[in-house]
């Protein structure tokens, strides 16, 4: 080699290493050696993480860190920040940053407070630290009542559209959409009179409903539906579950879905959750599009519903981690514009991430019945990257 081709080369390997130090020195974290899957981008492989200005810059199998903050997530799982489509976490002083530490990055929250008590909620979303939405309640105070005095429509003079109207034109920036709770014990006999005033008054936007042990056949719920709506509590028991004494899913669902209609777990507290339904639907082919939480600090801890824990159920009802994943992360952030880009660890996307630990062990889980069962596996929080923010777990 001449002495011009030399220098030539050495230049180029210069150049080479400075473009390599310098993004290295771009980072400003880097998740190391974690199984990331992410069914968006079709991943499922241990890889590492960069992050850089809130953003995801690679994933790869393996990154230089450079001087960047590192997080060792080698035996956990790094997946995009979950979504939990039907939460009360705004209902709650701090239920928001509540939520970061199980890994939840964004949120709606699905009817909590209506058009008479609406600020509350809003203040919250907007001070919680993650990205969060509201589904007004279609009754004007919220969910409400309950037990012999019933729920908060058996007035059905508290569907008031005027008023939500009003209220969603008042917080446009945060209001998504509408939430109406058509139990027995919440609607009695105005459940598809309440459905009805629900979609005047949401228009274009999304409206969620609350199925399972209502009045009317669900047949005539289905009907009212549009695409984009999104029907929870997919596993509740009956009257007016969604699967028929045969074990079939009713054609009615069948046709909404067909027609766009989201189907999501809504896992709750009371009346919404039972192993044997759980099993028949899914054994007749019919799996939620999302899984969801319907979160409030007494469930957390009553029932231990978090979204880990929820995630570990379905697994324990013969889904993969794979499947689990998807109905936490990339199919939430279809069903609602806002999370449009999110739920996914893609180049430029947010860097929302959570971390997972598997462990193994007996772990009882219960339905809302009290139903008992013992899995063998169970997902724990292991820490949350927000924005490109580093939160580890609290101890």
């Amino acid at each position: 080699m001449n002495r011009r081709k030399f220098l030539g080369a050495s230049a180029g390997f210069a150049l080479l290493g400075a473009r390599q130090a310098f993004a290295a020195a771009a980072y400003d974290l880097v998740i190391k050696g974690g199984h990331v899957i992410d069914p968006a981008a079709k991943i499922s492989a241990v890889r590492d993480v960069a992050i850089a200005g809130g953003r995801i810059v690679s994933v790869a199998e393996k990154i230089d860190a450079g001087g960047a903050q590192v997080v060792n997530a080698a035996g956990k799982y790094v997946i995009p920040g979950m979504i939990d489509i039907h939460s009360h976490a705004a209902a709650t002083k701090g239920g928001p940053a509540m939520n970061i530490a199980d890994g939840v990055t964004g949120y709606i929250d699905a009817g909590s407070k209506g058009a008479a008590n609406i600020d509350d909620a809003v203040a919250e979303v907007k001070a919680g630290p993650q990205t969060g939405r509201i589904l007004i309640n279609i009754a004007k105070p919220g969910v409400s009542g309950g037990g012999a005095a019933g729920g908060e429509l058996m007035d059905i003079a508290n569907a008031d559209v005027a008023a939500a109207k009003a209220a969603i034109a008042k917080h446009r920036d945060v209001i998504v959409g509408i939430k109406a709770r058509l139990s027995a014990n919440v609607a009695g006999k105005n459940d598809v009179e309440a459905l009805r005033r629900a979609e005047e008054a949401a228009g274009n936007l999304q409206v969620m409903i609350h199925i399972g042990q209502s009045v009317s056949p669900l047949s005539q719920v289905m009907a009212l539906l549009k695409k984009g709506d999104i029907v929870t509590h997919l596993f509740a028991p009956p009257p007016e579950a969604v699967i028929d004494e045969a074990g079939k899913i009713l054609p009615s669902v069948l046709e909404a879905r067909q027609r766009g209609v989201w189907f999501d777990m809504g896992h709750g507290r009371g009346g919404h959750f039972r192993w044997d339904m759980a099993e028949k639907i899914l054994a007749a082919g019919f799996l939620p599009d999302t899984l969801s939480t319907d979160w409030t600090p007494e469930g957390r801890v009553s029932q231990f519903v978090d979204f880990p824990t929820v995630m570990s159920k379905l697994m324990y009802l013969g889904l993969s981690l794979e499947q689990v994943v998807a109905m936490a992360t990339s199919n939430p952030a279809k069903v609602f514009e806002v999370f449009r880009g999110k739920g996914t660890l893609a180049t430029g996307a947010v860097a929302d991430v959570a971390l997972l630990e598997m462990r193994s062990g007996e772990f009882e889980f219960l339905d809302n019945y009290q139903g008992k069962r013992i899995g063998k596996q169970k997902l724990f929080p292991a820490g949350t990257v927000l924005a490109g923010k580093w939160i580890p777990r609290p101890a």
